[in-house]
């Protein structure tokens, strides 16, 4: 039963509130100790020390030598490790064949477990790119076979392209 209170305000009462989303309890002291460990109100925090914290970089100095190499972009301008990043900007990181969108919702300085640190950023990357199955070397014997024959020899040499038109490359001697 609403007060009267809330009833001349016109608002719902306590009871009547939508429940905020749930959230794992683990996960919410650990955002409570990123939030208390992040910069006070007007501080910046360096890309360099953003993006490790985030985990998008695995060591801060591998963070650091993205920005000197020009693989980190902060809202579409290159950047140094020492350029503050602020609530709002679009940070690009290049990893690995694929590019790494993200926008800043909360700064933090230290690094936090991975499902804080998503809570941190919105992605906006695409999708990475698919994983090339890994092809076995040409020539690779399997163990246990025995030496090759002549003609096993000739036929990985073949495959390795260590022959031209069928003739053995001249050696040294």
């Amino acid at each position: 039963m609403a007060s009267e209170a809330d009833e001349e305000s016109g608002g719902p009462g306590p009871a009547e509130q939508a429940a905020p989303e749930a959230v794992d309890p683990r996960i919410a002291a650990a955002i409570a100790a990123a939030e208390a460990a992040g910069p006070a109100e007007g501080v910046s925090v360096r890309i360099d020390s953003w993006i490790w914290a985030v985990r998008l970089a695995k060591t801060r100095s591998v963070g650091a030598a993205a920005c000197k190499g020009g693989h980190v972009q902060v809202n579409g301008v290159r950047v140094k490790p020492a350029h503050t990043v602020r609530i709002g900007d679009e940070v690009r990181v290049r990893q690995e064949g694929w590019e790494r969108i993200v926008v800043v919702k909360r700064l933090i300085r230290k690094r936090v477990g991975a499902p804080v640190a998503a809570q941190c950023y919105i992605d906006n990357s695409p999708p990475p790119p698919p994983r090339q199955p890994f092809a076995a070397p040409a020539g690779i014997r399997d163990r246990g076979t025995g030496r090759p024959t002549k003609r096993d020899r000739r036929d990985m040499e073949r495959l390795r392209g260590l022959m031209e038109g069928g003739k053995p490359r001249p050696s040294g001697r």
